[in-house]
């Protein structure tokens, strides 16, 4: 065997990236951005621990492609966000990395261009300096934590993350999730069941040692005090929603029986949805009806949104998108997010101020 290659038999190349360290020295986090974050991550903590009786919800594209359309939907929700803040502690979707099932377009990090060149470090570049423009109109932002490196480049200025229903079962996501410093939440599986989302709350909240990278790009092992601020997202699933009552309450029960934080969100995408964005304000009306019925655990809320309805694919000639409407997931427009989001505050400001003790 002497002389035979055996190993990288299946990489084409390989290619230095930017440190996390040096992309922050070229785009620090500042001022108006690092407060915003910080109250971000307070508010949404107030929130789960009961402190706060507002919802909050995370609102905005099921992914990012357009600079020039997040652009506009930000300076759009900050506006409906101060309008509602007595109410709705709003935070808005910034989704970089999609899970693909097989193949397909892996977000805007991954593929910035859209013309599969992968041009990874200046993806990354484009994330933090739009992360930072939305923190700056002091709005705090959500995203999927994916890929296990990415955090190190862009976590902080991030105030609350997801652990898509394909993930939350990988301890390699448990594990980075100890150590994120904001809430994390925890999709049931795509099957619908809550075992796995369960059981990653359990494991994040405990201290992990893994192998990682730290702020230099060294590969290190990594040893986190584990995090307190995990909960279950209900996406639904296996072709049934569950986000009604009696899902509810049997999600309350197994956290109840695990020991774990009361605390429900509801995405009112997904399987909540059949994928039928006209479905998501339906959804929202129902968890309002809960919450005047009594509810105290749904504490939060998802919802897939864009300036334009419906959802697009990729074409060939990048001149023939268009503006404003996914690339992934179907969203709803802006005026059905406005109208839905103001009639959830109407019905439920008055009744969220009981759930304080």
């Amino acid at each position: 065997m002497s002389g035979n290659k055996l190993e990288n038999l299946n990489v084409a190349s390989q290619e230095a990236l930017i440190t996390p360290e040096a992309l922050k020295q070229e785009m620090p986090l500042t001022g108006n951005a690092a407060e915003t974050v910080s109250r971000g991550r307070q508010e949404i903590y107030d929130i789960l621990d009961g402190k706060d009786h507002r919802l909050f919800v995370v609102v905005g594209p099921c992914s990012i492609h357009d600079l020039k359309a997040a652009h506009e939907y930000a300076g759009k929700l900050k506006a409906l966000a101060d309008e509602l803040s007595d109410t709705l502690c709003i935070v808005m979707r910034v989704y970089f990395e999609k899970p693909r099932t097989t193949i397909g377009w892996k977000g805007l990090i991954n593929d910035p261009h859209l013309n599969d060149s992968f041009d990874i470090e200046q993806g990354l570049q484009i994330g933090r300096r739009l992360l930072l423009d939305i923190a700056e109109l002091g709005l705090p932002t959500a995203t999927e934590a994916l890929d296990p490196i990415s955090p190190q480049y862009l976590q902080d200025t991030i105030a609350w993350s997801a652990i898509g229903a394909r993930t939350t079962e990988s301890q390699t996501h448990r594990e980075m999730s100890s150590g994120l410093s904001m809430a994390i939440g925890f999709k049931n599986g795509t099957d619908g069941s809550l075992d796995v989302a369960v059981n990653a709350m359990k494991s994040v909240s405990h201290p992990h040692s893994f192998l990682g990278i730290d702020q230099k790009g060294q590969v290190s092992i990594v040893r986190t005090k584990g995090n307190a601020y995990g909960h279950v997202v209900l996406r639904g699933g296996g072709g049934k929603p569950n986000y009604d009552s009696v899902s509810v309450a049997l999600c309350e029960q197994a956290l109840a029986k695990a020991g774990l934080r009361q605390s429900i969100m509801v995405d009112c995408s997904h399987a909540n949805s059949s994928k039928d964005p006209g479905i998501q304000p339906l959804v929202i009306q129902d968890i309002a009806h809960q919450i005047l019925e009594g509810n105290t655990s749904i504490q939060s809320l998802m919802v897939e949104s864009h300036l334009n309805w419906g959802n697009q694919p990729i074409p060939e000639n990048l001149e023939d998108l268009k503006y404003g409407v996914s690339i992934t997931d179907a969203c709803i427009d802006w005026p059905t997010t406005e109208k839905a989001l103001r009639e959830l505050r109407d019905k439920v400001k008055d009744v969220l101020p009981n759930r304080i003790k």
